[in-house]
């Protein structure tokens, strides 16, 4: 799956994915597949600690600020925009043909099992492929309220056989100032529903094409329905066969959000936001038996649900303020956020027909003991900050941010941990002795510090779990016995990462060009891992906070 890292890898068990943020709205990467990128207004990826501090723990890895496009005063819109497009394949492996392949074996004293056709397997997975994108969108808007709305879709069809996307996406907001501008209302909700289907295993298959017997056919055995396969070839498999299998998932995603902001003074705002977010993933499979991956179980089928529910809470009080050369922004946070996760799954073999697909699980004859799960859990993270900062001038700069989290996934004596930062700028290109530079515009010096954390380890960890582990047999009934899972380790704690920034921003020539130079080195320590520990103990390992990592650069 795709990742992104900003400034490195700071966990070796833990998330290592940036915060995203959308509109006030907090999720993963995932959450960028629910909205059109044409919907996308600007963004911002937040790197240094001072930076990323204000977010605490969720904010270690980096931070991805999205802001979408809204209804603007006076502004009544319609528009829809498209495109288009065809995909081939550019350049393929040079393979060997049948009759080369026939050469080369007898040259080499092999002996082959020769089918008597000329395939190539590389070409017969490809097909030509499209990429289509459109989005309607219509908006408007004056001084009291605004709307605006857009719908899309992204459809795909990929260059490989049986291998698809399509996205649906959907977004509305609306605004509206009451009270001679004293209270502003605003709501928002998006969404998407992501449907793929994927080559199952890419390695596998791609590695069996580019080595699998050209002197195979590309059509099914008439006699037998099924692929034909070399036994004697345990991991290379029919490439064409394995395109057979069903591998999908549909992806819905939904967030609903409303601020309150009330305007205690001019320069001081209490404002509330709440946001409600729910996903569900459903992912199903069918490994036919006319491969050979699904022949020895005579067919499996695999269905799984995964949902996730996001609560998300805060207060804010800001104060901003302007007198003379001085100017202040000082902000209070109060924020909690609960999620729950649930999910199952089932695998199945033992199908009589192929026909049934992953669609009637209890059409086959074999449900093996492991192969059902299922899971719930429900971690929660509250959070205080405080925020001030300072400018003399337009000139001189400080920041500084303090905040604290308890996290119920960390263990029972560590829950609360702080995290402070601080950051100075100097823009140089606004003191008098460098006014007189034409070509300058803009020079600015930074130098932070912070510290954020990072809870991601999973849920109950800390606690001392069971799990199922066998049958045993009492009288004629069969039940499940039940063995200790981990050890209890109440003194689990954050992994902390303690960053030092220094930066210099610039601009020349009316802004034509412009850029940054950057120099961190990050520091992360108490890593959650697995311990080892003495076998004497009954235990192999345990969660704890051992070792660290650094990464630094330019």
């Amino acid at each position: 799956a795709p990742a992104i890292r900003v400034r490195g890898t700071t966990s070796l068990t833990g998330g290592n994915d940036p915060l995203v943020i959308i509109d006030g709205v907090f999720g993963d990467l995932n959450m960028l597949n629910a909205i059109s990128p044409a919907d996308i207004e600007n963004f911002t990826v937040l790197k240094d600690a001072s930076e990323t501090a204000q977010y605490g723990s969720r904010g270690a890895s980096g931070v991805i600020v999205v802001t979408t496009i809204k209804g603007k005063n006076g502004v009544k819109s319609l528009s829809y925009d498209g495109s288009f497009g065809i995909e081939t394949v550019y350049k393929n492996l040079d393979m060997l043909s049948a009759s080369q392949y026939r050469a080369a074996a007898q040259n080499l004293g092999i002996s082959i099992l020769d089918k008597g056709y000329d395939t190539n397997f590389i070409e017969e997975m490809q097909q030509s492929g499209y990429t289509q994108n459109h989005r309607l969108s219509f908006s408007n808007g004056n001084e009291d309220s605004n709307y605006r709305a857009s719908i899309g879709v992204i459809d795909q069809k990929g260059i490989i056989k049986n291998n698809t996307m399509r996205n649906y996406t959907a977004k509305i907001d609306a605004m509206q100032n009451m009270f001679n501008n004293k209270l502003k209302l605003e709501f928002g909700m998006f969404g998407s529903l992501k449907e793929n289907r994927y080559v199952n295993d890419y390695q596998k298959t791609f590695y069996s094409a580019a080595s699998y017997n050209p002197t195979f056919p590309n059509v099914k055995n008439p006699e037998t329905g099924m692929w034909d396969e070399n036994a004697n070839a345990n991991e290379v498999h029919n490439p064409l066969g394995r395109l057979d299998i069903d591998d999908r998932e549909t992806n819905a995603f939904i967030n609903a959000n409303a601020r309150i902001t009330y305007s205690i003074t001019d320069d001081l705002k209490l404002s509330a936001f709440g946001s409600y977010t729910y996903n569900v993933k459903e992912n199903k499979k069918y490994i036919p038996t006319s491969i050979k991956a699904g022949l020895s179980n005579r067919g499996e089928a695999y269905r799984g649900d995964n949902k996730s529910q996001s609560m998300l809470a805060n207060m804010m009080l800001t104060y901003k303020k302007a007198f003379g050369k001085h100017y202040i922004n000082a902000l209070a946070l109060a924020e909690v956020q609960r999620v729950t996760n649930t999910g199952f799954g089932a695998t199945v073999n033992g199908f009589s027909s192929d026909d049934f697909l992953y669609n009637n699980l209890q059409a086959g004859a074999v449900l093996k003991w492991g192969n059902n799960t299922s899971y719930y859990n429900n971690p929660s993270l509250a959070s205080f900050m405080g925020r001030v900062n300072y400018s003399y001038a337009d000139k001189y700069i400080v920041t500084v941010n303090a905040r604290t989290d308890g996290s119920s996934k960390v263990g029972a004596n560590n829950k609360w941990a702080f995290f402070p930062s601080a950051s100075l700028a100097w823009v140089l290109s606004e003191e008098e002795f460098m006014k007189d530079i034409d070509w300058l515009n803009n020079l600015k010096l930074r130098v932070s510090f912070g510290q954020s954390g990072n809870d991601n380890v999973g849920a109950y960890q800390t606690q001392g779990s069971i799990s199922g582990a066998q049958y045993y047999s009492f009288g004629t009934n069969d039940v499940i016995g039940y063995v200790p899972n981990n050890l209890r380790n109440m003194e689990l704690g954050w992994e902390r990462t303690t960053e030092y920034n220094i930066g210099v921003d610039f601009g020349f020539l009316n802004n034509r060009i412009s850029g940054s130079f950057e120099y961190y080195n990050r520091l992360t320590e108490d890593l959650i891992m697995n311990k080892t520990l003495p076998i004497t103990l009954g235990y192999s390992s345990v969660k704890a906070n051992v070792g660290s990592v650094r990464n630094k650069g330019f």
